[in-house]
């Protein structure tokens, strides 16, 4: 087994070679002279060659200038006292002031038991540091390492916008040990190790250090991505391609409108390219990003860090492929969804959402799970939230699962995606007590691209020719480019602006 590496080794592997400076003040510290705390102090910093139990610094991860603080667990077990908690929040802080993204390497047993209380609320202090850094719109990215327990992984362990954590890991709140000196009995097996909480929605990914760079350099790729700076570049190159034929200053429109039931009939094609296939063949700079972060995932909801183009996105979209094969989207997909806002609003990252779903679950699990308030929150997280929003309907739009991700300033629509209150043999059913006029009451009711567009719905269609299926990595570039377009003229408005015409756009459908 390859050996573990410790501070110094993981910020080797990680930054760039020989970019990293140390921030580092010899430390104060709290232990009396003479007194045993104080030659287990000097016996650790001459066993391991650490002056205290974390390290902090700047360097250069792909060229970008980044700030670290990461634990020593040789060092007391990576226990935090006074001096290594304000060696982190000076160091957290100066990221702050300097404006850099803030990379954490946690290894520690948690609170250092030899200072006692006032060690312990050292938490409170670094957890303050760590959120004022994040209000500041600045990006923090985790990776815990083996051990993470205690109270730092109940504080800055778990405050990460991307989190991810070292193969095989012990990663828990109560420490094994500890838990059997309590009760008598040892803690379950298989439980506080990092691939289970991959498996529950806890971190991101369950990657090696060489792996945890490249994480990193693709998730600041487009967290740092500079907003304004962006949309010069787009523009530029729209003016660049103004000579070219096949594309203009917009992208082109789908002007053939398709039949109701046609569309829906092609967009539940089993090789119709979905999100995955989108973000594939359409984006750059993907980091897919795991469940709640809370306990919950949901294979039916797709959340990544992506660049379209030029334009950097949080991406929240229905896998209709998972949610076929895994179960229909339930509360805690909607639950992740809502973490994706909460990103993009913290960050001030565009949102774009991609429906396709044949509908939410309907199961006992989904009523008591919370299924209809969670749509209720998405709804109203998206219509006020502050972050520039795109919605794509890239296939199908059944019932609330749908509605869920659809308010946003602008709202783009595949030649063959729909949006219908119901799967329209659901509707069917309701008005004729049979499935059997499915298609005239998909007619009815308005569901189709152009229907959308003509009733304030949708603002655009990406066309098709004729089918997504037969043209996937076409399909998907076209819709890149549209999403690019529309994203760029979103970033160049005023956010009061932005939210202001958004109010108005759904207040004024039907009227």
């Amino acid at each position: 087994m390859t050996p573990r590496p410790d501070a110094r080794a993981l910020i080797g592997r990680v930054l760039d070679a020989h970019s990293w400076k140390s921030w580092d003040e010899p430390p104060v510290d709290r232990a009396s002279p003479g007194s045993e705390y104080a030659e287990e102090l000097a016996a650790a910093r001459a066993r391991t060659g650490y002056d205290e139990s974390v390290i902090t610094g700047e360097g250069t991860l792909d060229g970008r200038r980044v700030a670290v603080v990461a634990c020593e667990f040789s060092f007391l077990a990576g226990s935090i006292g006074v001096a290594a908690a304000e060696r982190l929040t000076r160091a957290v802080e100066r990221a702050t002031a300097e404006g850099l993204p803030l990379l954490a390497a946690p290894a520690s047993g948690g609170t250092r038991m030899q200072e006692g209380a006032l060690a312990f609320t050292q938490m409170v202090k670094i957890t303050a540091a760590v959120a004022a850094h994040r209000a500041a719109g600045l990006p923090y990215v985790v990776y815990l390492r083996h051990p993470t327990t205690g109270g730092v992984f109940a504080s800055w362990g778990s405050l990460g916008h991307v989190t991810a954590a070292e193969p095989g890991a012990l990663i828990g709140f109560l420490g094994p040990r500890v838990f059997e000196a309590l009760h008598g009995y040892p803690f379950p097996k298989g439980v506080q190790v990092s691939e289970n909480l991959f498996a529950h929605g806890l971190v991101d990914a369950v990657v090696s250090a060489e792996d945890a760079r490249e994480i990193a350099i693709r998730a600041l790729a487009v967290l740092c991505a500079p907003r304004s700076l962006v949309r010069e570049l787009s523009e530029s190159r729209l003016s660049e391609s103004r000579g070219n034929p096949d594309r203009g200053p917009e992208p082109e429109e789908a002007d053939v409108p398709v039949e109701a039931w046609e569309a829906i009939t092609r967009s539940r094609r089993d090789d119709r390219p979905g999100v995955r296939s989108l973000l594939k063949l359409g984006a750059s700079d993907v980091t897919p990003l795991n469940g709640t972060g809370t306990g919950e995932s949901d294979p039916g909801l797709l959340l990544a860090l992506a660049r379209f183009g030029t334009a950097p996105a949080v991406v929240l979209g229905q896998d209709r492929r998972r949610q076929r094969a895994d179960g229909a989207l339930g509360p805690a997909g909607l639950r992740v969804a809502r973490r994706g806002m909460r990103l993009a609003s913290e960050l001030g990252l565009p949102l774009v959402t991609v429906i396709d779903t044949a509908g939410a679950a309907l199961s006992k699990a989904a009523e008591e799970g919370g299924l209809a308030a969670e749509i209720a929150r998405s709804l109203a997280d998206l219509v006020m939230l502050d972050a520039p929003t795109v919605c794509l309907l890239l296939g199908e739009g059944a019932g609330g699962g749908a509605l869920a991700l659809l308010p946003a300033d602008r709202v783009v629509c595949a030649q063959h995606g729909w949006l219908s209150p119901l799967p329209p043999e659901g509707a069917s059913a309701i008005v004729y007590r049979t499935v059997d006029f499915a298609p005239e009451i998909a007619r009815s009711q308005g569901v189709r691209a152009a229907d959308l567009k003509r009733d304030g719905i949708v603002d655009r269609i990406v066309p098709e020719r004729p089918d997504a299926a037969y043209e996937p990595a076409a399909f998907c570039r076209r819709v890149a480019e549209t999403l690019e377009y529309e994203i760029m003229d979103l970033l160049g408005r005023p956010p009061g602006e932005r939210l202001a015409a958004r109010f108005a756009r759904y207040r004024s459908l039907g009227s």
